[in-house]
């Protein structure tokens, strides 16, 4: 039988069974936190170093100079490209001030304004000259970015930059290289006008013909009334009769070919300047221009252009004018008259099968700019071609039809004149172009 005693130790042991469980499992649960924390620790230790090496290999192939210090001006950090430049060992500049980097009292100061500037700007293209270990000065160019903490305290500066006789020599080889795109850009668009010119010698032909023929007669008719005159001046200088004479007079029609004289000669004056201006046109449009700042009147270049496509154009291409009597914009007259060709043309090879070829080319000024409208009346371009349309070597011509620059030439001669060319399809049908140039002020 259990007395009170024996159920009172058996209470108490219990009790203590009972702790010691908890304190066991509070254990365990401790354990098993100790055991996270671990594999989290290493996880972010293994991230750290991986970051670590990151930036490690990246200062180590960055070209540029790096230099980091505190805002007392010592060295932090510095890359490899430095550390080359200068012929020292990198780990042997840390510690060292920045100044002792310095070869002159000039950069030295400098960088002693760089410290004390408290403001948040960057600082960009200084150039100074940092010491080789050698003694020699090497200039350089450096930029400066302050570094913060996270509270936005400035901690120092952040210096890259590299040798001034690189940069000068990459400045060279970029100045090269757009001198280069530049001649041979002139030599894309002079291509292109002599292939358009090419394309209209037909037109042109026709066009000079019709006054060299007009001078042709003229001189032929003059040289007939030359022989008349000869006869009759001998006639008059010799022992001739008066009544003779005056036969001679009525027989060689002298008093007709004097009042047909004034005539021909204007006529032939008239064709001889005719030549001469479509000369001056064909030497204007196929030269390279020198000077592309001289005002002149856009729309005789538009109706020059279009006389020249028309007239080398088979199968009756119908072009209709509605222009200003005169506009007058700066720039190369011989250059704009190649893109007004272009566009005519292209509009001639659109409508080539259809049921009207026509152009209808209007023109406004608005708000102190020419627009010129080219709208034809053919099939109009498919919308996944207009944002290609003025792309180098882009053409929906068949091999052998189009080289693809004569728009792709076109915007950049109408860019350069501070003007822009656009293209859309136009509501009621057809291919419309708009061409806007800057006008002569005033």
């Amino acid at each position: 039988m259990l007395t009170v005693e024996m159920l009172a130790a058996a209470a108490s042991t219990s009790a203590e069974d009972g702790i010691w469980l908890d304190v066991i499992r509070k254990m365990d649960e401790v354990y098993n936190d100790l055991l996270q924390y671990e594999v989290a620790l290493e996880e972010k230790n293994a991230t750290l170093e991986d970051a670590q090496q990151f930036i490690s290999s990246v200062l180590t192939s960055m070209s540029d100079l790096l230099i980091v210090c505190s805002r007392a001006g010592v060295i932090e950090s510095v890359n490899e490209a430095l550390a080359s430049l200068l012929g020292v060992d990198a780990a042997s500049l840390y510690g060292r001030t920045i100044f002792d980097l310095f070869a002159d009292e000039e950069s030295r100061e400098e960088a002693g304004r760089l410290l004390s500037d408290q403001s948040s700007h960057a600082v960009e293209d200084i150039e100074m000259q940092l010491k080789a270990a050698n003694g020699t000065a090497i200039p350089v160019s450096l930029n400066c970015t302050p570094r913060y903490n996270g509270v936005g305290k400035m901690l120092g500066l952040v210096i890259t930059g590299r040798p001034v006789g690189e940069l000068r020599r990459a400045y060279q080889a970029l100045r090269r290289a757009h001198e280069d795109l530049k001649t041979t850009q002139q030599q894309l668009i002079h291509s292109e006008k002599m292939a358009s010119l090419g394309r209209l010698v037909a037109g042109v032909a026709h066009e000079l013909n019709n006054p060299i023929s007009f001078v042709y007669g003229n001189t032929v008719a003059m040289k007939r009334y030359a022989d008349r005159l000869t006869r009759y001046l001998a006639a008059i200088h010799g022992d001739m009769p008066r009544e003779e004479r005056e036969a001679l007079r009525r027989e060689l029609r002298i008093d007709r070919l004097l009042d047909d004289l004034p005539s021909l000669i204007d006529g032939t004056v008239e064709g001889a300047e005719r030549t001469r201006d479509i000369v001056d046109a064909l030497k204007r449009f196929s030269v390279t221009d020198r000077d592309e700042r001289q005002p002149f009147d856009l729309v005789e270049v538009i109706q020059r252009a279009v006389q020249w496509v028309c007239k080398a154009t088979a199968n009756q291409f119908e072009v209709s004018l509605s222009l200003p009597e005169s506009i007058t914009v700066p720039g190369s007259a011989g250059q704009l008259q190649q893109v007004v060709m272009n566009l005519v043309q292209n509009a001639a090879d659109a409508t080539a099968n259809a049921r009207e070829r026509r152009l209808e080319i209007s023109g406004r000024v608005e708000q102190g700019e020419a627009v010129i409208e080219f709208r034809d009346s053919g099939p109009g371009i498919p919308a996944e071609n207009l944002d290609k349309l003025f792309d180098p070597f882009f053409t929906t011509k068949p091999v052998g039809q189009g080289t693809g620059l004569g728009l792709a030439i076109s915007y950049g001669i109408v860019e350069r004149h501070g003007g822009k060319l656009t293209v859309s399809n136009h509501p009621k049908g057809g291919a419309l172009f708009s061409l806007r140039l800057p006008m002569v002020a005033g």
